[in-house]
């Protein structure tokens, strides 16, 4: 019983890492376009 419930959070804990780094990703591509779309409008 113990060694499912370890290994249930265990799982968790990995979607919950993963997930998050995915979110972080998004966030600073995002930034990054934003980023762009800035230089090309002062380079006009």
């Amino acid at each position: 019983m113990k060694r499912s419930l370890a290994l249930v959070v265990l799982l968790l804990a990995t979607l919950l890492v993963v997930s998050g780094c995915n979110t972080i990703r998004g966030m600073g591509e995002d930034i990054e376009q934003g980023g762009e779309a800035i230089q090309r409008s002062a380079s006009n």
